[in-house]
């Protein structure tokens, strides 16, 4: 009896199976593909047209992921791509991190929620305004000598080891797997690469595609004048240009070497980058949507870059190489003119170009965006608690110390960023009033210190590399020396520190004592601000100085808001522990940072303000409600 009852039971979901499995073969498989001879993409043998923007996840906190990932939609864009950036998941060799703001996969997961296709851009090189161009830095502390972005065998293996560890998180999201994405990008304008190294690029070639496969389509991306050496065969060439009048002169470059096949801008250019020292960057928006327009008529696929900038929390920002030599920092915020701004709210620009997307494409049916209220807050006060270059201050803050006989770089301390100190004794006797101290090959800037007593800044930016010093300012030279952060475009083995020789008056010194500040970690600061310096002299030091103080929120709702450092100099700040970034009011032009409400809460709240190079007289902060920049 038992026999007979299962029998029946078993034929029956048997049967069942059978019949779903007939369904599913009955299914044609999901595939995003390209049709060639009719210049365009297919989705399940339809043609598809994407509209893009770009959104680095790693600029914005994971909350507000979702709210900026709808507002896209609702402007009308049907993709999101996005960077992957090795040095925020891979921070030091083998510790990989994929939570909070390095969760890749949740913000694949709320993209296709809110009914964007996504496009990825694992690099491994990125550049993205982004310290070394995504690349972590620990590679030149394991790899002197490599050289990243060729068939360097070094380079090759870490690479592998990386995608080793990434691809397979992705794969089930491409599109054949049944996941969002529709694209997948293999390096990043190698074009614009001096090496022009093609077994590299087919090395990162093989290795993509043994990933993806089939699931998604691969592309490279280039400038115009630049697809020689950045396009690989067999793989979808694309564009990077901002506003013209006549796209069609960079569609006929991108013809040379794609006959057939869809038009693709993958980086339209709504905005634009800004340095420390510079005008802020703005693109007009009526020129915006103008050459949107061409484009569509053309039926081209456009991704925006920036859709939304974000911001460049802590020691994130990258730097630039602007001609001759001339290195340029990029500013904390990444809001690049974006149509969403740097809080996420819809600009003018963005009203503008949902209008042209609606009237080419219909209402995406999701409504458009508010911007968010901001808040102020009363004015808080903060207290000097001493010095970094202070006895308690390297006791707290000194992550490690050791002797050289010459300057030794922040990556030979495996170091990310944050300060070194470099300190050695002055010739005696000498009688030279002025004498010239020179630091060749500096990287970044200098304060430079006599027996505690700032002297004077040297700077890569300005070109500045000697200084006059009199033989009674004392005989302990230090020198505190800032990263302001990697260059990120085109050559990325950017060491920090003094890498060449310190003379004064031709004569190298030599015999260092070398500390190493990284200010990595917020528990430095709180073992420092816990534990009271025992002595004057550790408060009164010279040196960075460091500040602290709290503010209260009584409300239950919370907004964003920017801090607003007046009457600062240069230097760096933690609000509950989270590094913001740097701010640098005296050079500008960002005046104020960005402060997400997702890093407040209601009740007592901290701040610690690290001041590099002045003493605040009256050390205070104002929370404002709107940003300010030069």
């Amino acid at each position: 009896m038992i026999a007979y009852r299962v029998l029946p039971l078993l034929a029956l979901c048997l049967s069942g199976w059978a019949a779903t499995n007939e369904a599913a073969a009955q299914q044609p498989p999901r595939k995003f593909d390209i049709d060639f001879q009719n210049d365009t993409f297919t989705k399940d043998g339809q043609p598809f047209q994407f509209i893009s923007g770009s959104f680095h996840y790693f600029r914005a906190l994971p909350e507000s992921w979702r709210h900026i990932l709808r507002s896209m939609r609702a402007a009308g864009l049907n993709t999101v791509m996005t960077y992957i950036e090795w040095s925020l998941h891979e921070p030091m060799p083998g510790q990989y991190q994929w939570e909070g703001i390095a969760n890749l996969e949740e913000f694949i997961e709320i993209a296709q929620s809110e009914n964007l296709f996504v496009i990825l851009r694992p690099g491994p090189y990125i550049c993205a305004e982004r310290d070394m161009g995504g690349f972590p830095h620990w590679l030149l502390t394991k790899y002197p000598s490599i050289k990243l972005r060729t068939y360097d065998t070094d380079y090759l293996r870490e690479v592998q080891n990386w995608y080793n560890q990434l691809m397979p998180r992705l794969v089930r999201y491409l599109y054949g797997n049944g996941g969002p994405v529709i694209m997948v990008s293999i390096e990043n304008e190698y074009g614009s690469f001096k090496a022009c190294d093609g077994q590299y690029m087919q090395f990162l070639k093989n290795l993509t595609v043994h990933f993806v496969q089939d699931k998604a389509v691969l592309f490279t991306n280039d400038g115009p004048e630049l697809l020689k050496c950045g396009s690989i065969p067999g793989i979808l060439p694309t564009l990077d240009f901002g506003i013209t009048n006549n796209p069609n002169a960079f569609w006929q470059q991108l013809r040379k070497y794609l006959p057939k096949g869809p038009l693709v801008n993958a980086e339209y250019y709504p905005g634009w980058l800004t340095h420390w020292m510079e005008p802020t960057a703005r693109v007009d928006a009526g020129m915006v949507v103008n050459t949107l327009k061409l484009m569509l008529n053309q039926k081209a696929n456009v991704n925006f870059y920036m859709f939304f900038g974000g911001t460049n929390f802590g020691f994130t920002a990258g730097a630039n190489d602007v001609g001759s030599g001339k290195y340029s920092a990029d500013i904390t915020s990444y809001d690049y003119d974006a149509p969403l701004d740097e809080a996420g709210d819809p600009t003018p620009k963005y009203f503008a170009i949902r209008k042209v997307l609606v009237e080419y494409f219909g209402d995406p049916g999701v409504p458009a965006p508010v911007k968010l209220p901001k808040m102020t807050l009363e004015t808080v006060w903060l207290e000097r608690r001493g010095s970094m270059l202070s006895k308690h201050g390297r006791t707290m803050l000194a992550q490690k110390i050791v002797t050289s006989v010459t300057p030794v770089s922040f990556e030979a301390l495996n170091q990310h960023s944050g300060f070194v100190l470099y300190e050695t004794q002055l010739p005696a006797g000498y009688n030279r009033d002025p004498y010239t101290l020179k630091v060749e090959n500096l990287h970044d800037r200098a304060y430079v210190h006599i027996d505690g007593t700032l002297a004077g800044i040297l700077s890569r930016e300005t070109n500045t590399n000697t200084i006059p010093l009199s033989v009674g300012l004392g005989t302990r030279l230090q020198l505190l020396v800032e990263s302001q952060g990697r260059i990120n475009y085109n050559i990325p083995n950017d060491f920090k520190g003094i890498l060449g020789t310190v003379t004064v008056d031709a004569k190298p010194l030599y015999n260092w004592t070398i500390t190493s500040f990284p200010l990595d970690s917020y528990r430095y600061l709180e073992n420092f601000l816990t534990q009271q310096p025992t002595e004057q002299e550790d408060l009164d030091g010279a040196g960075a100085q460091v500040y602290y103080g709290t503010f209260t929120i009584s409300s239950d709702t919370i907004y964003d808001t920017y801090l607003y450092p007046s009457v600062w100099g240069k230097g760096l700040v933690f609000i509950n522990g989270f590094n913001l970034g740097r701010y640098w009011p005296l050079a500008g032009p960002q005046i104020t940072l960005y402060v997400p409400r997702h890093i407040l809460k209601k009740g007592n709240n901290q701040i610690v303000m690290i001041e590099y190079q002045q003493h605040i007289q009256h050390p205070y902060v104002q929370f404002i409600d709107k940003p300010i920049f030069m």
